[in-house]
């Protein structure tokens, strides 16, 4: 059994390391095509209704974490295959170095005074309305975006893989997915989507507050204080209406020594995300730090990671 958490744990690291070297495949990903199988299951059972709701987010989370169970079961004693289902499941799941690429970009239109094409480029990191933002709304949507999906897209995964092994890796990964999809507050998905809305509340409550605590003890990173970022953080977080985002944006407003939060526009809704953190807001500048930041936090998350899945059985 030893040899199986060492495999493990080097298949998770194996497939951290893809993604930081190659990120993304520009088609075909396979959280893309998992999807498109979502989107087409949501047109056969979409109904007003939260039983309805419930059944479709276990349908295809069940699914996936059924799918990991099995790779699991038939690669328990090859380890060879194990540690390259787990590489590859990992590298599938994770989306660092597609949320810093987008970051980068962010950054350079911002630092060249394109707004036109930073606000298009917004689409990419969060379904926020761009077309009244200035340069500094922009910069602080980006920072915002940036520290929620350090923990969605890195965080987190690499939690539920270190817990659950591939299971944990799919399920978790098919669970933030559906909530991107049918978890927002809007008439459609008020009732249908909130099953899997509030599971992946449940999936993110751990793996948000290791995100903002290594926010904090990475803060020296990128000119930080651990104290202030968590100042901020035990200070600010309930001001965020989200139990989750709260917490990281919170950390990395006090670890980049920024103020972040405040009012923001979804499809013609307004939210008031509260106030977050007490420095200047964010300029295009600090987006590579943000990037960086997000980088050092996922470093951190992976060497708990590899630390819970030695210690556990797969």
């Amino acid at each position: 059994m030893i040899r199986v958490q060492a495999v493990t744990v080097a298949g998770i690291v194996a497939g951290y390391a893809a993604d930081v070297v190659g990120g993304d495949p520009r088609r075909g990903h396979p959280v893309a095509l998992f999807g498109t199988a979502a989107a087409a299951l949501e047109r056969r059972m979409w109904a007003d209704s939260r039983l309805r709701g419930l059944a479709y987010a276990g349908v295809c989370a069940g699914g996936a974490v059924a799918a990991g169970a099995a790779l699991s079961a038939v690669t328990r004693r090859r380890p060879a295959a194990r540690f390259a289902a787990t590489a590859v499941t990992t590298w599938a799941v994770l989306g660092g170095t597609g949320l810093a690429r987008e970051g980068d970009v962010m950054a350079r239109h911002l630092e060249a005074g394109d707004l036109p094409g930073a606000r298009a480029r917004l689409g990419h990191l969060c379904g926020r309305d761009a077309t009244e933002l200035d340069g500094t709304g922009l910069a602080r949507a980006a920072t915002e975006s940036i520290a929620e999906n350090t923990s969605d897209a890195v965080v987190a995964p690499l939690v539920w893989g270190g817990l659950a092994g591939l299971p944990g890796l799919l399920g978790y990964r098919a669970l933030n997915t559906l909530d991107a999809m049918v978890g927002h507050r809007c008439a459609r998905y008020e009732r249908f989507g909130w099953a899997a809305a509030r599971a992946d509340d449940v999936a993110n409550l751990v793996p948000s507050r290791l995100s903002a605590l290594a926010a904090a003890v990475t803060a020296p990173g990128v000119g930080g204080r651990p104290a202030r970022a968590l100042r901020v953080w035990r200070r600010d977080a309930h001001r965020h209406p989200s139990p989750n985002a709260g917490p990281v944006e919170a950390a990395f407003a006090g670890a980049l020594g920024v103020r972040l939060g405040g009012t923001n526009v979804y499809g013609g809704r307004t939210e008031d995300r509260g106030t977050l953190g007490d420095g200047p807001s964010p300029q295009a500048a600090d987006l590579g730090r943000a990037v960086r930041l997000s980088r050092l936090v996922g470093l951190a998350s992976l060497t708990v990671t590899a630390g819970v899945a030695a210690i556990r059985r797969h």
